[in-house]
């Protein structure tokens, strides 16, 4: 096991159009034994910096270091790293027992006897030792998985690398395997890292989720914070499905608080929310953010914090429905019980409370402040938006 570093990681890629920026100055540590997944849009640069790590693709500019050593310049075999990769790679005229004790009988000078313990132990730790004498082309696609994660297993790595593994699963597999991974990580306690496009999986495998956009680090945290703290607007459309809700609205002050005016509605707050504002910034120009969770259905005691809507589609998902309303032009996303389940075409109001707001400065996009209300709706104070660097 061993922390990972990368210090002002760089990689440009010559183009017939000209240079391309695929990671641009990534500062990035990596404790020992975490789990990190590293999240972005198509384009990010999530494969590349994962690429860069395994000395698949060379480095431009900054370092990479796993634990005191810089690895720049290392062969991809001298690493001590091993990768699951999206296809798995697998020899097709090979047997589960070959392909996972190959790269041993390449690379080490271990024992036939070793080699052997090591694939069993790694097969039953797998869930696959029954498999042993079978070629991937008998295999499921998530027996097949199993097999590459087996692979990297018996290497006894100090890092461990997954380039979206999951990908080509079905969408029951995928869950299960998220568990079978999750487990293997607490048993073996190897520093990884993990990309992916899958949301999901970076929420309930993370310990810590990294954000990428355009090459460039948005922000660092546990999913809470990134879920609920996001740094910039970026991040808060990102993370979460359906994603947040976002209001172009201007900030007006009187005696007894303020409200918050967008074209189809005002919402009232209170003075202790325009002091928490006015703390951080004098602009007047904001994006209101609001989760869709943390909407409901208005009702007389919410006067001067509803806005009203006509409803457009009803999804229904099983234990919830999630409701699109159009408000003036705009979507707004309600995730609700099953049981409401309003007509399509009907007005409803619906309202959030204040300490679940987020807003973000409408010209530089950052946050500004995150709404007071914890997951677990104990209430705090206002907190300061985030900075990609915390």
């Amino acid at each position: 096991m061993a922390r990972v570093q990368l210090d002002n990681l760089t990689k440009v890629f010559e183009a017939a159009g000209g240079p391309l920026v695929a990671v641009e100055e990534l500062d990035l540590e990596i404790p020992d034994g975490e789990f990190v997944v590293v999240v972005g849009p198509s384009g990010c640069g999530k494969s590349t910096t994962l690429r860069m790590l395994a000395g698949l693709e060379t480095v431009t500019d900054g370092e990479i270091r796993i634990g005191d050593d810089v690895i720049n310049d290392k062969a991809p075999k001298d690493r001590d790293i091993a990768m699951v990769f999206q296809d798995y790679a697998l020899y097709p005229h090979k047997t589960v027992r070959e392909n996972i004790g190959y790269g041993l009988r390449l690379s080490t000078d271990l024992s036939d006897e070793e080699i052997n313990k090591r694939v069993q132990e790694a097969t039953q730790m797998m869930g696959i030792d029954d498999l042993l004498d079978k070629k991937p082309g008998a295999l499921s696609g998530g027996q097949q998985q199993r097999v590459a994660t087996g692979r990297a297993i018996v290497r006894e790595p100090a890092v461990f690398l997954f380039d979206e593994p999951l990908s080509n699963l079905d969408a029951k597999l995928r869950k299960h395997m998220r568990t079978e991974l999750a487990r293997i990580h607490s048993e073996l306690g190897i520093t990884t890292v993990y990309v992916t496009h899958d949301q999901e999986e970076a929420m309930t495998l993370a310990d810590r989720i990294v954000v990428l956009n355009d090459g460039k680090l948005q922000q660092v945290g546990t999913p809470k914070d990134v879920y609920y703290r996001p740094t910039n607007l970026f991040v808060a459309d990102f993370i979460g499905s359906p994603s947040m809700n976002f209001f172009d609205v201007s900030l007006e002050t009187d005696a007894s608080g303020g409200r918050l005016v967008h074209k189809g509605f005002t919402y009232d707050v209170s003075q202790g929310f325009v002091d928490a504002v006015r703390e951080q910034t004098d602009t007047t120009d904001f994006v209101l953010g609001i989760r869709p969770e943390n909407a409901r259905f208005g009702s007389a005691a919410d006067e001067g914090k509803t806005v009203t809507g006509t409803v457009e589609v009803v999804e229904v998902v099983g234990s919830d429905n999630f409701i699109y309303l159009d408000i003036d032009g705009e979507e707004f996303r309600l995730r609700t019980t099953s049981e409401r389940e309003p007509e399509l075409g009907s007005t409803l109001e619906v309202t959030f409370d204040e300490g679940d707001i987020s807003l973000f400065d409408a010209n530089t996009e950052d946050a500004v402040i995150h709404g007071h209300r914890t997951p677990g709706g104990q209430e705090t104070t206002v907190e300061q938006g985030t900075t990609a660097e915390q």
